[in-house]
């Protein structure tokens, strides 16, 4: 008989914890996954893909504007929140059955229950307890909000945000990142009156600072109001109204107050301190480079561990880990020029070294930059520009970093990856012939090198 219940016991069934168990049941594994929220994780139900929805959304705004240059007599009229709202819940709820049949067909074990550790090899899911060869847990991350007087009591999270009842009239996104410059660009392209608040000088710390500008530069000119080096202070809650008072003794009426100004491990409960498992000192789980944390059975995967917080970088770590638990093929994931979009209004692709990043790598870079009207504004009229940058190092000619803002950006990003990865040199760029015309032969006639800084 088995000496255990399941060989692979998965808390978790977002990307890398779905990913995982049925890759690892695939394989021949008995696995279990424990879910106690929702399929699909934070990405499905309240992340990546419910906000890509909204931002397509939010575009139609400036796409009925833009439709006059072209001879179409367009008139937008209102836009119906609770619609867009179902038609989004009714896709996630097919994605839900997607995640269910995946693993399912795989042959894996569905629990819809809490789960916590009760020893190294013992699982209590749902007030019942089922031993395990090995434990993955892939929890994900968890928003959080500051403890700054009535922030907690009246503002809201990117978890509530897609369950509003209404589109605020008025609202104020806290934060600089991903989250809050996307949230952003939704809410000012569906009418909303917006307000960006971060404590920082400039949107998106960590990336390209030409792209930190550039994009500032072209949310001010959309409309959306930014108050740099600024924060909350207290937040009141007057008949219907928010009245939120700033660090620079101003205050804003506001139907809604969105943070995002950070999430934190999902560890809370879990039981790992009664098993050792250690966490750092972000509070995320300490693993090695196969994923074992500092229990030899237990293993951790994904935004819980906090390193590269994306979707397809979990799973493929989720992959990976079954493979080489499981499929007799031990690999690694390739961590090395990740492709990053910000789906923002207009929105940023990133790979590779931002050109800060590579000056203090390189004895010399070559930047390459253009910033240029998209054909499609010459004729639609909008003051929308478009920034390609490529960073290069002199000594191998190689492509080390590419940034871009601008309308299909994400779609462009993808192709330069694969490019970067297999050692591409700016010759090789330059010896490609151009699509012409799109946005995206820039990459190929960029020849003018920006002058190296004083």
């Amino acid at each position: 008989m088995a000496a255990y219940d399941y060989d692979l016991f998965t808390i978790g069934a977002g990307s890398g914890g779905v990913r995982a168990s049925r890759i690892a049941a695939g394989h021949g594994a008995r696995v279990a996954v424990a879910e106690e929220r929702y399929l699909g994780g934070t990405c499905v139900n309240v992340g990546c893909v419910p906000k890509k929805f909204l931002v397509y959304a939010a575009q139609y705004s400036a796409g009925f504007q833009d439709a006059a240059g072209y001879g179409w007599d367009v008139e937008a009229r209102d836009h119906d929140w609770r619609r867009l709202i179902a038609s989004k819940d009714a896709e996630i709820t097919r994605l839900n059955g997607i995640y269910r049949r995946l693993l399912e067909n795989s042959g894996a074990t569905i629990f819809e229950a809490r789960a916590t550790i009760v020893d190294e090899h013992t699982v209590d899911v749902g007030g019942k307890r089922v031993t395990a060869e090995r434990i993955l847990i892939a929890t994900g991350g968890w928003p959080e909000l500051p403890e700054k007087p009535g922030v907690r009591d009246y503002a809201i999270t990117s978890n509530e945000v897609f369950h509003l009842d209404k589109r605020p009239e008025h609202i104020a996104i806290v934060g600089a990142g991903y989250i809050a410059t996307e949230f952003a660009g939704v809410f000012n392209g569906l009418g909303s009156r917006t307000t960006q608040i971060y404590r920082g000088d400039k949107l998106l710390r960590g990336f390209d600072e030409d792209v930190r500008d550039f994009l500032g530069a072209e949310m001010v000119k959309a409309g959306v109001d930014l108050r740099p080096s600024t924060t909350i202070e207290r937040l009141e809650k007057t008949g219907r109204c928010l009245v939120a008072s700033l660090s620079d003794g101003t205050t804003l009426e506001l139907d809604a107050v969105l943070y995002a100004t950070g999430r934190r491990p999902n560890v809370r409960g879990l039981g790992l301190e009664r098993v050792g498992v250690q966490l750092n000192e972000r509070g995320a789980i300490k693993v090695d480079d196969q994923y074992r944390t500092t229990v030899p059975n237990i293993y951790a995967l994904g935004d819980v561990t906090d390193r590269v917080n994306l979707t397809p970088v979990a799973t493929a770590e989720g992959h990976v880990l079954a493979d080489t638990l499981y499929g007799n093929k031990p690999r690694s994931v390739n961590y090395h020029n990740i492709p990053t979009a910000v789906f923002s209004i207009p929105p940023v692709a990133t790979c590779g070294m931002t050109e800060e990043q590579a000056r203090a790598v390189y004895p010399a870079v070559d930047i390459y930059r253009t910033n240029f009207k998209p054909m499609k504004h010459t004729i639609s009229g909008r003051d929308q520009r478009m920034l390609m940058k490529l960073v290069v190092e002199r000594a191998s000619d190689r492509v080390v970093g590419c940034h871009l803002v601008g309308d299909d950006t994400p779609e462009m990003i993808q192709g330069v990856a694969v490019a970067m990865n297999a050692g591409a040199t700016k010759a090789v760029f330059d010896s490609t012939i151009g699509l012409h015309p799109t946005a995206a032969e820039e990459f190929v006639t960029l020849r003018t090198k920006v002058p190296d800084p004083v």
